[in-house]
């Protein structure tokens, strides 16, 4: 890192802030470390130690190993749905907060962790994970505000319920791929009502207005061209023109708000002077895709500007830090584990499109930096198949613990690679870490026994 960016983050982070933010962002990870301290699973302590031992002296990257990898990171998705209440998606694990453990159930992760599952079963021949996530997007139905909208965060009973635009964009993705996958009408009549409260949020200008009151109230949220391309993908169903109209509309002013080196502004949750590579990941992610469905090509001339800035700024062994200013340099020291994956879907979806193998390359380097932080030994289940928020543990980003949606963009940045790979992905071989059931059918490995064992009264179908 040069010095001059070393000294800006030290600057933003413990000089330019408010001695009161200073003082409870440092008591807060004392306390999570001292959890952590006397925390009863070994298989944390030495994960957590692990972990800041390669984020000292570097990690080397996992070549190959994508399938057990992914069947590692959907057996933890699935995990986390068992460990909830209601039928949901947890929002993660987070050993160290008070509460010591699994988060309640969160309807936007809910939401879009479903078409990840719905393409892990087709493309490894899994019906138990289909049949999960079938019936996640029948418990978004229960969840759906009376406007359509979903919900700010999880799911709380001490908490009001306030209607997000993202988060409606996210389950709206999980029921378009649900209704695509099993024809189920009620999927058709959640989604439509979803999409109903987008168009009526939708400025003329194509900016959302209802952001929730979890995030800043700025007036913009760039990211949120990420909602976009659900409603598109929607409009291919319900084919009356308007919402592929919105959609594009929204992509517009998404671009509107790019700089000429390829930054964003109005692109972060809390932070606009510096987004979060999570943050910026969806909203390349959402260009890119609006620019492949409507064979826009400025559009995908839009994503490639504000990629090939990241690709230049990621280290040889994949390392890349979270947060950057408007120049491109890193405002934090850490990694967004989550964006890194984000961004690696990104680059294997531009080589697709355009055969240009450095975004090939690209995507391999940070899905192989992530590999090497997958844990897949662990004695702590929270812990096991998962992707933390941050590198290291400690980092700026859900800190000290496994957001739900980390190992979502994981296991769809590995299913790309595998895809990308020489070795052909499904057929009716073997592959590794899937094994066959005795009537020839690829099942997941664990997955079935350890649902079925541990919780019958949660089992799909």
């Amino acid at each position: 890192m040069k010095p001059a960016a070393l000294a800006r983050i030290l600057y933003d982070q413990y000089i330019n802030r408010e001695p009161r933010r200073i003082y409870y962002s440092i008591h807060k990870n004392l306390a999570r470390a001292y959890r952590l301290l006397r925390s009863p699973s070994p298989g944390l302590v030495k994960h957590v130690f692990r972990n800041q031992l390669q984020f000292m002296f570097g990690v080397d990257p996992i070549q190959g190993e994508t399938t057990p990898r992914v069947t590692a990171a959907v057996e933890w998705l699935l995990r986390a749905c068992r460990t909830t209440l209601d039928g949901g998606l947890s929002l993660g694990y987070f050993p160290c907060d008070p509460s010591c453990g699994w988060k309640p159930s969160y309807p936007e992760a809910t939401g879009y962790v479903i078409p990840t599952l719905l393409e892990s079963s087709r493309l490894y021949g899994n019906p138990l994970v289909r049949r999960w996530a079938l019936e996640l997007a029948q418990w978004e139905i229960s969840v759906q505000l009376d406007s359509g909208a979903i919900q700010a965060g999880p799911i709380s009973e001490n908490t009001p319920k306030v209607a997000a635009v993202f988060n409606t964009g996210m389950v709206l993705d999980g029921w378009v791929a649900a209704y695509r996958a099993g024809g189920d009408e009620s999927l058709l009549k959640a989604a439509r009502k979803a999409a109903d409260f987008l168009l009526v949020d939708l400025s003329q200008e194509g900016h959302f207005r209802s952001h929730g009151n979890l995030v800043s109230p700025s007036p913009i949220k760039t990211y949120n061209v990420l909602c976009a391309w659900a409603l598109y993908r929607f409009g291919e169903i319900w084919p009356d023109g308007v919402c592929k109209e919105a959609a594009l509309r929204v992509a517009d002013a998404a671009v509107g708000q790019q700089h000429s080196n390829g930054w964003f502004a109005n692109n972060c949750l809390t932070n606009q002077k510096a987004p979060l590579l999570h943050t910026i990941g969806y909203t390349l992610q959402g260009i890119l895709e609006l620019g492949i469905l409507s064979a826009r090509p400025e559009l995908i001339e839009s994503a490639r500007k504000g990629v090939d800035p990241l690709i230049a700024r990621t280290s040889e062994k994949g390392f890349l830090h979270g947060c950057f200013y408007s120049d491109w340099e890193p405002a934090v020291f850490s990694s967004c584990l989550t964006g890194c994956a984000q961004l690696a879907v990104v680059c294997y979806r531009l080589h697709e499109y355009s055969g240009d193998a450095q975004y090939l390359k690209a995507g391999d380097l940070l899905v192989n930096h992530l590999k090497a932080l997958q844990t897949l030994d662990s004695t702590d289940p929270g812990i096991n198949g998962a992707l933390a928020g941050s590198f290291p543990f400690f980092g700026c980003y859900m800190t000290a613990g496994y957001p739900s949606w980390a190992t979502k963009f994981f296991v769809d940045a590995l299913i790309l690679q595998d895809r990308l790979s020489s070795t052909p992905i499904g057929g009716r071989e073997t592959r590794q870490g899937i094994c066959p059931d005795e009537n020839g059918e690829a099942l997941v490995h664990g997955v079935s026994s350890e649902i079925e064992r541990n919780n019958p009264s949660r089992r799909p179908g």
